[in-house]
């Protein structure tokens, strides 16, 4: 995919004495009196900023935080609190500017925080008229917010079409070059795993992947439907029976391709769905009428490491089982330990497989951890997201 790189224009001196609008993605989560309780987004919109003031650019950087309601900016709704965690990162001040829409002042070297983007009336529907007044207040649009990369909006679409120059950020950038390993180019065998609580959520996904990937790995709900499409009992757990004949077509078109759904053939089961419920490892065959499937049994897990760890590219999103819950973790720890010492190349991302990642203590064996939820979702959906479709479409006018 071919985009303009923020990197390569301060690499040539194009950025110095510049104004440049940086879409980053500041949306932090934060308790009932503001304060930040995880600030991993902010950590990760660093580079590009320091890039930018190193370049000799006067820097405006924007994001939204939560839900404000467009044209009633209300005190929760600031970027104060990120303003403050930013400076101190950077080692600075970082001054927030509201009501910026109709002009910014900003001097080469200096960086300036421009109020929540989203309490502007226009950003959510890309409004043309909000979009050519942000954009004419710089001379280069960087998008380095692949969580928002998804939707089309004002700031982060709209801006891109009108600004003198538009191009991807390190974050964004390094999200497209995952992105395009993992999917475009994959080491084969490429393996997929994917998991969650319904097929129905995911059904386009695993339609999706099923024309690309060698092996399609299910866990949690999604599998106990392919279980049911399998001819196996279930017992009470969570499936989605309507969906049994789209499981089956899935496994079908995966094997016309000489590919594989790989279907659980032990399982850990309980009576009730609790931390401290009693568990029980049987076969899959053995499932009985009240039992609920809360994890893959040890066998599975075994083999499904063994099939990893023969990988090429492996794409992950989701944890197999109740992995909150210790008795009901096994298959997922043993699924993540088996990715980490995989010598594949691995993309992650959403936010239960990046708590499981956390939680185990992978970060530093995965190739690639996405940032984004619903933006990484709709890659492995197979859909061109807005961001990637706009900034390719600028670099080929250039």
């Amino acid at each position: 995919m071919q985009t303009l790189r923020f990197s390569d224009l301060c690499a040539s001196g194009q950025v110095r004495g510049k104004r440049v609008f940086i879409r980053a993605d500041l949306n932090v989560p934060q308790d009932a009196s503001g304060a930040i309780t995880e600030d991993t987004r902010i950590r990760a919109s660093v580079p590009c900023i320091r890039m930018a003031l190193d370049a000799g650019a006067a820097v405006m950087v924007t994001s939204h935080l939560g839900r404000p309601t467009e044209g009633s900016f209300q005190p929760e709704d600031s970027l104060a609190p990120v303003a403050a965690r930013l400076g101190e990162l950077l080692g600075r001040t970082v001054p927030v500017v509201p009501n910026w829409t109709e002009g910014v002042v900003v001097q080469p070297g200096e960086l300036v925080l421009l109020e929540n983007c989203r309490v502007n009336v226009g950003e959510k529907k890309n409004s043309e008229a909000l979009a050519r007044k942000m954009a004419a207040l710089c001379d280069i649009f960087v998008h380095d917010a692949f969580g928002t990369a998804h939707r089309a909006e004002a700031s982060t679409y709209g801006i891109a079409e009108y600004a003198p120059i538009a191009c991807a950020g390190p974050l964004l950038a390094a999200e497209m070059d995952a992105i395009s390993q993992a999917l475009l180019a994959p080491k084969r065998p490429l393996v997929a795993i994917v998991a969650g609580s319904k097929v129905s959520t995911k059904l386009t996904i695993l339609k999706s992947l099923a024309e690309k990937v060698d092996q399609l790995i299910v866990g949690g709900g999604i599998a106990n439907t392919f279980m049911l499409a399998a001819g196996l009992p279930i017992g009470k757990s969570l499936a989605e029976r309507d969906l049994v004949d789209e499981a089956r077509a899935i496994m079908d078109m995966m094997r016309a391709r000489g590919a594989a759904v790989p279907i659980p053939t032990d399982v850990v089961t309980a009576k009730t769905f609790a931390a401290d419920a009693e568990a029980s490892t049987k076969a899959a065959a053995d499932v009985a009428d009240d039992d609920l499937i809360l994890d893959i049994g040890p066998h599975t897990a075994a083999t499904l490491a063994a099939q990893l760890q023969q990988a090429g590219t492996i794409v992950w999103n989701g944890p197999v089982g109740v992995f909150e819950f210790a008795a009901f973790e096994g298959g997922t720890r043993a699924i993540a330990q088996a990715v980490a010492a995989s010598p594949a190349f691995s993309i992650a991302g959403g936010g239960d497989t990046l708590a499981a990642i956390a939680k185990y203590g992978i970060e530093k064996q995965v190739g690639y951890i996405s940032t984004g939820g619903g933006a990484f979702l709709e890659v492995l959906e197979g859909k061109t997201l807005p961001a990637f479709e706009i900034l390719s479409r600028r670099a080929k006018s250039l």
